[in-house]
């Protein structure tokens, strides 16, 4: 019995921070709670299950910035992006997962060092590459359920304030979102509903966490941000390249 209370409380805290993270870099809540939920779930199930806590915090996030959305960078980027994630979601039963996951994971490692290092301050997207950063992390998104870390990157290249980054970062989320969680639930729905205490705890823990991060972002000065999403970038490659290696060593 101590051991359920144990990961309830982990989705607690992960879920808290998630939200959090999310909210200052526009990506986490997918990246960090998958891995955690499938120790119980499975990975195919903790995708579709932290879909909804997704959901919540990015809709949430999308409130309280709304005004703040690139709405041009939106439409070149985002419609492409919920392309993806329908097509990845179609599509995630019939790949290992584990495998995808070190592929990204060393994507986001490359793109971490090259932001931390600074060396993407002069690099900028045109629209084609935009297009293609779009679709790519939107197929993630569907695929693993994970997306955020290379949009995030993508948009990086594009000359916005850090609320605008974020603000179009959520709603570009949040078209992903609504195209993949019906594949989900209608796929899933009987796996899903075996787990819902650890939905409710985790929609809440990210919840609390999405707006806590919103007054964090408030203090981050505009010149560090770019530098604070890529060290988060770089962190979240490093933890899913150790859970992928560590998957694959255990098979």
């Amino acid at each position: 019995m101590w051991h359920v209370v144990l990961f309830e409380l982990f989705v607690i805290v992960v879920g808290f921070l998630a939200g959090m993270t999310a909210s200052v870099a526009g990506f986490g809540i997918g990246s960090f709670l998958i891995p955690l939920v499938s120790v119980q779930t499975g990975i195919e199930v903790a995708i579709a299950l932290v879909s909804l806590p997704h959901f919540l915090g990015t809709s949430i996030r999308l409130g309280l910035l709304k005004a703040k959305v690139n709405r041009k960078i939106l439409i070149r980027f985002g419609i492409l992006s919920a392309i993806g994630g329908l097509t990845g979601a179609l599509i995630h039963t019939f790949f290992e997962s584990d495998i995808l996951q070190v592929i990204f994971a060393v994507m986001l490692i490359s793109a971490g060092v090259l932001g931390v290092l600074q060396i993407t301050e002069h690099l900028r997207f045109g629209k084609t590459s935009a297009s293609i950063a779009g679709l790519a992390s939107g197929f993630f998104g569907g695929l693993v359920g994970e997306q955020g870390g290379i949009r995030s990157v993508a948009l990086l290249n594009f000359e916005i304030e850090k609320e605008a980054f974020i603000a179009t970062a959520t709603a570009t989320a949040l078209m992903v979102d609504a195209v993949r969680m019906p594949v989900y639930f209608l796929t899933q729905a009987g796996q899903v509903s075996e787990f819902l205490i650890v939905l409710i705890l985790s929609s809440v823990a990210v919840v609390v966490g999405t707006f806590t991060g919103n007054l964090v972002l408030r203090k981050i000065p505009e010149r560090s941000f770019r530098r604070v999403v890529s060290f988060l970038v770089l962190f979240l490659g490093i933890f899913l390249l150790f859970l992928g290696l560590n998957s694959r060593l255990q098979l």
